[in-house]
């Protein structure tokens, strides 16, 4: 059946013609009722048609033909009034036309003064309001595409002599700027045949009604009364089955030039264009399957015409064909590709960079990328059992419930420049961490309980750089009873990523994720957000403060706690990074204590001597504005010494290791120590809470 309807495809430049002479042809032969009614409920099937694909479109060149089409579809209405008019004034009372008397008798109710009343309207609606639109609308296009003309013309000259393109693509695009001149101007044309379709309506109408008159009441003998009733009444309903498609299409006029020319011949154009979509096939097909199933419109067209229009979508489905239909849907968070075209094939040479489109595909918009290699698709394909993406979800989630930070979606893509097992994971295009997997495999990760080495594959764990053995599934007992904690590789993976997001989050926060923390945070306390921003604080400078507190792990979750202490400073005139830091994190002290507490609920401290303080205090100096700690490097190694055994001496009792100092230095004590000691607790006096127990197990000195 598919090579059959391929084969009718490839005939379509002979078979619109005869159609079309067809049409004509129907004013002058008299057709049976059957036919009238079949031809009827093809003229509602295309307008449906051409309603929906106008709104599926996306520019006017998409549907090219719709000009030339316009002509077709008026003739073959008026057409059908002709012939339709012949049967009524014909058969009188033995008229059969099942789709003319539903319409006389379902729609208006069997009232033809009802019926007068609806046509008119129907006109009325399609004449000054639709298509006056469509008809202005498609005029002012045509003139401004014909005068935008020359300076297209002359940028295309612009980028041939610039060797931007070929001479090839100049002739292309100087066609498609005369195609679309081309099209606007037939549409300007096009538009009167709807106008004049509408006023020959009423023409007709008003015929037809006083022709049935005469011949009731002079040829058969009918009282004015009973001859108004019957030829009035399937005049009416003759009528509306005109009209509504012809408001239809009208409606598809205004939407088409509202939004140029054809490549190939009007046949192949009209079943090529109008048969790509075939989610409006189904739509189609369905509609007019219910109205022959649910109203008293005749069943055998309906489901003939509904059916063909199914069937011919069902077709397309398949591929049958031979045609391919970009297919739309939501965007998912994560995506995954197994022809991922950048990851080593060059692109196709062509004109570099010549709109807006073009360029965004250069630019790094994805602020964190996973690559991963071949072997590892299956970890990240749903179809395949993979939780990758799931997991991701899953850490996305726990990252905005630890540190209040919304992660954007995450891209996963496969990559033939990594080895089979292996990622990278990137952050605004930049790699920050790689590791290899084994997915058939576990991985046993000595955290310090184990003595002993395990038969296995040796490696670093990427996210602590700890000991560790990729091993076979039967070891997993034995690996667990000599103390290594075993996990699987999604696992690996997910905590891996987990550990990167926390250590970048100040760079993670961008514009776009402050904008949604804001407008989160509005959806509860608009006057808080509308009092601070943008009359107090800029939006950068909010995000300043932020990013300064997840560089130290601090979760702005509670966003209104820091904005209510970000409107008291800033209404005090305290407007400097450091201060409204500071002022942020007292207000937030007993997060902070809660988080930093052993697991025996203490907030074990190790201070900062008053003579230390003292000393680095008259380091603190001056640099571009901001101050910053330069320590000598014998003073900064003395000092890192120092600490560095005093955390461990706190480490060893499992405990959790604060630094305490004084509210002016702490930050810059913090950033110097954290550029060299990675995820230290640094404290302030004006942070600790009475509640809290906490416990002084030491001092620093120099």
């Amino acid at each position: 059946m598919g090579e059959l309807l391929n084969r009718f495809l490839k005939q379509s430049d002979i078979l619109i013609p005869i159609l079309i002479v067809s049409v004509v042809i129907l004013m002058v032969i008299p057709i049976p009722p059957f036919l009238l009614d079949f031809l009827q409920m093809a003229n509602i099937s295309l307008a449906i048609v051409l309603l929906l694909v106008s709104m599926y479109i996306k520019n006017a060149l998409e549907i090219s033909a719709f000009p030339t089409l316009l002509l077709v579809t008026t003739l073959f209405r008026l057409s059908l009034n002709v012939s339709s008019t012949r049967l009524i004034l014909l058969q009188g009372r033995n008229f059969q036309g099942k789709v003319i008397r539903a319409f006389g008798d379902f729609v208006v109710g069997g009232n033809y003064v009802v019926g007068i009343v609806i046509f008119l309207i129907l006109v009325i609606i399609q004449f000054v309001v639709i298509t006056r639109g469509s008809e202005r609308i498609a005029e002012v296009a045509a003139r401004f595409t014909l005068d935008a003309m020359p300076g297209k013309q002359m940028s295309i000259d612009a980028d041939l002599s610039a060797g931007i393109i070929t001479e090839e693509e100049a002739r292309k695009k100087r066609e498609d700027i005369r195609r679309e001149a081309d099209f606007y101007g037939a549409m300007d044309g096009a538009s009167k045949f709807v106008r004049g379709d509408a006023i020959a309506g009423i023409i007709i109408t008003l015929i037809n009604i006083l022709g049935g008159l005469i011949i009731g009441v002079l040829q058969q003998g009918l009282s004015i009364s009973e001859a108004a009733q019957l030829y009035t009444l399937f005049t009416v309903g003759d009528g509306l089955v005109a009209q509504i498609p012809a408001l239809l299409i009208s409606t598809a006029t205004g939407i088409v030039v509202s939004r140029a020319a054809s490549n190939e011949n009007l046949g192949t154009d009209l079943l090529n264009e109008l048969t790509s979509e075939k989610r409006v096939l189904y739509m189609t097909g369905g509609v007019i399957l219910t109205l022959g199933l649910a109203t008293p419109l005749p069943i055998l067209p309906a489901v003939l015409l509904g059916g063909g229009l199914l069937t011919i979508a069902y077709l397309n489905t398949k591929g049958y064909l031979n045609k391919t239909v970009p297919a739309s849907g939501p965007s998912e968070d994560f995506e995954t590709s197994s022809q991922e075209v950048s990851r080593s094939t060059p692109r196709p040479s062509g004109p570099p960079l010549t709109s807006a489109e073009e360029v965004s595909e250069i630019i790094q918009s994805d602020v964190l990328e996973i690559d991963i290699g071949y072997g590892l698709i299956p970890l990240a394909d749903p179809s395949q059992g993979g939780d990758l993406l799931e997991r991701i979800t899953m850490v996305r989630k726990q990252i905005a419930y630890e540190l209040g930070i919304v992660i954007s979606p995450i891209r996963v893509r496969d990559s033939v420049l990594l080895s089979a097992n292996e990622y990278i994971i990137k952050l605004k295009g930049v790699e920050v961490g790689r590791f290899e997997l084994f997915p058939d495999k576990l991985l046993a990760i000595n955290s310090g309980m184990a003595n002993e080495e395990i038969a296995g594959i040796y490696t670093k764990e990427p996210s602590f750089n700890l000991d560790a053995y990729w091993i076979d599934e039967d070891q997993k007992e034995n690996a667990i009873n000599l103390g290594y904690t075993v996990v699987d590789s999604p696992s690996v993976f997910a905590t891996h990523l987990s550990e990167i997001i926390k250590k970048y989050a100040h760079e993670i926060l961008g514009s776009k994720e402050t904008e949604m923390l804001i407008d989160g945070l509005r959806v509860k306390n608009s006057a808080l957000v509308d009092e601070l921003t943008p009359t107090i604080f800029k939006t950068f400078e909010i995000r300043n403060v932020l990013k300064e507190l997840l560089y130290e792990r601090i979760s702005i979750r509670n966003l209104p706690i820091i904005f209510e202490k970000l409107l008291e400073l800033g209404s005090n005139d305290i407007k400097d990074t450091v201060s409204l830091v500071e002022g942020v994190r007292s207000s937030l002290s007993r997060q902070i204590c809660e988080n930093m507490k052993s697991a025996d609920g203490v907030l074990h401290l190790i201070i900062l001597d008053k003579n230390t303080e003292n000393t680095l205090n008259n380091y603190t100096i001056e640099y571009g504005g901001n101050y910053t700690l330069a320590l000598s490097p014998q003073l900064s190694q003395n000092l890192l010494n120092n600490i560095s055994k005093a955390l461990e001496d706190q480490m060893m009792k499992n405990y959790n290791p604060v630094i305490l100092c004084s509210s002016p230095l702490r930050f810059y004590f913090s950033r110097w120590l954290l550029s060299n000691i990675p995820n230290v607790n640094v404290i302030s006096y004006n942070e600790i809470i009475q509640e809290i127990p906490i416990s002084a197990d030491g001092n620093i000195s120099i």
